[in-house]
């Protein structure tokens, strides 16, 4: 039977490797690492987050940029000079001196490679991730997460006491040391509690971490004992207990009394829901038969005002078409009466035609007669005018003589031309003979026709 693996015993291996990696300076990590305590066989290498930490130490280091601070570097050879960023701390030194030439916070100089030296490092605040692996009082395993803050207070102390010569990461080794400083310091807090204290009360924790971390950086009220260095705030973020069923045994307790707290309360909810509900219905089954009863009212009163309503309107009929009929009945009399008044006035007109009519018949007849004894008078006359104009023309025609004709013959002459059709061509034959008379024969009845037109159209 294989014997079972030491899970905690292969984190402290796994964090104790990392430590020795990042805790060797710039010049060395270059070399092989030393090797590292041996794990057993069959145990399983790092997991999760130890696994990611243990990855982290050389893959991260390959892709850091050169320098974190970016210092321009201006001049030839001997006459150079050095801009460091105002966010900056910077310490000159020269062959020879002392002292520094040239300390503090953004400070530009002149530098001489031959025998100047400077290091460039960041003001900036600088935050650590810490997770501690502790064993609290019960002999558990909890995990603490937390973050450490700090910032460079006194540079020139600092760079005294502290590695800043690592030129990818000067912060790195401080920040490594600090990191297991304060990992130290949670695990020797949560050893003397217990797991319930550690997970619901975390003040006493920042408290003791806070303590032991000025002590180190700070000096605790003697400056010249601390590292130049200033905590600015300490803080834990969570805690969790490794085990899976220590901590399903922790919330089973609460768990337990949350449940019987609502069930409770459920059963409370039900009872008060049934006591509402049957009042409730009690109240319903009230107003269902109080609504019910006035319904009845309701409709008995509807009826009776139906009953009534109905019986004046049987009434008011009966009496309007007593009315109607009476007024049918005077309607009909009335156009009896005007229907005799109007035969009588026709009768009336009729007999006043008839006189009239025979009046108008007497009276063309009247006139027939004058017109008859006119038109006998008329024709006498006439006749008498005919044999008169017959006398007249048997005496004009006893009188008539040749210039009488002659003169009758040229006032019948234009008509007698207007008369004879127009000629479309002339053609003269002479056969011989004399033509001459002829020809002014035509001419004279010619001037003759034309004179006689001139004087009619005057």
């Amino acid at each position: 039977m294989a014997a079972k693996n030491n899970s905690y015993l292969d984190q402290v291996v796994a964090q104790q490797a990392e430590l020795e990696e990042d805790l060797r300076p710039a010049f060395a990590r270059s070399a092989p690492a030393p090797a590292a305590m041996p794990i057993p066989p069959g145990a399983p290498g790092p997991r999760g987050a130890l696994a990611k930490r243990a990855g982290r130490v050389g893959s991260v280091r390959e892709n850091t940029p050169q320098g974190p601070v970016e210092v321009r570097v201006s001049g030839w050879w001997r006459w150079r000079t050095v801009l460091v960023p105002p966010n900056a701390f910077v310490v000159h030194t020269r062959r020879g001196a002392a002292e520094p030439l040239h300390i503090g916070l953004g400070v530009s100089f002149r530098f001489d490679p031959t025998k100047d030296s400077y290091l460039v490092v960041p003001g900036a605040i600088q935050t650590i991730l810490i997770n501690a692996y502790c064993i609290c009082s019960e002999l558990q395993g909890v995990l603490v997460q937390g973050y450490v803050q700090w910032i460079i207070d006194d540079f020139a102390t600092a760079y005294r006491k502290l590695d800043f010569s690592d030129p990818e990461d000067p912060m790195r080794l401080v920040n490594v040391q600090l990191r297991e400083q304060a990992e130290a310091a949670i695990k020797d807090k949560v050893s003397t509690m217990a797991v319930r204290d550690v997970l619901s009360d975390k003040q006493p924790i920042i408290e003791e971490l806070t303590a032991r971390l000025r002590t180190v950086a700070e000096g605790a009220g003697d400056g010249a004992r601390g590292l130049g260095l200033s905590i600015v705030t300490v803080q834990i973020k969570e805690a969790v207990v490794s085990s899976n069923t220590l901590w399903e045994n922790l919330q089973k307790p609460y768990r337990s009394e949350q449940n019987r707290v609502a069930r409770l309360a459920e059963l409370d909810a039900q009872e008060a829901v049934s006591v509402r509900e049957a009042a409730a219905g009690r109240a319903a089954e009230q107003r269902r038969i109080e609504n019910e009863r006035e319904l009845a009212e309701l409709r008995a009163r509807n009826d009776a005002a139906s009953f009534d309503r109905e019986s004046a309107e049987r009434l008011r009929r009966t009496e309007r078409e007593h009315e109607v009929n009476r007024e049918v009945a005077d309607l009909a009399q009335q156009s009896a009466l005007h229907t005799l008044r109007l035969e009588h006035e026709q009768h009336a007109e009729k007999l006043d035609n008839a006189r009239r009519e025979a009046e108008r018949a007497a009276q063309r007849q009247e006139a027939d007669l004058a017109l008859a004894q006119a038109k006998t008078r008329v024709a006498h006359e006439a006749a008498l005018l005919e044999l008169d104009r017959e006398r007249v023309g048997i005496d004009n025609a006893n009188n008539r003589n040749a210039a009488t004709m002659q003169a009758q013959l040229i006032e019948a002459l234009p008509e007698i031309v207007d008369n004879l059709p127009t000629p479309t061509e002339l053609r003269t034959v002479q056969i011989g003979g004399d033509t001459t008379g002829l020809a002014s024969v035509v001419a004279q009845l010619s001037d003759i026709i034309t004179a006689i037109r001139k004087t009619g159209q005057s």
